[in-house]
């Protein structure tokens, strides 16, 4: 699975790239990103770091 964060709604809280490094990484303004690099992401870690964000700045991608 993969995930999106909408930076037009990210604050930079943290939670994100606290709880799962693996995947997300923080900017030079401390909102988080999707890190390229990341392996493939379970559908759990995916609904955990969209419950964790505060401003509901994850979502999920649907992929086809």
């Amino acid at each position: 699975m993969k995930v999106k964060i909408d930076h037009e709604f990210c604050v930079g809280h943290a939670r994100c790239f606290a709880l799962e490094p693996d995947y997300i990484a923080e900017d030079e303004r401390g909102r988080g990103v999707v890190r390229e690099d990341a392996p493939e992401m379970s559908a759990e870690t995916a609904r955990r770091l969209v419950r964790a964000c505060p401003e509901s700045a994850i979502s999920i991608v649907r992929e086809s």
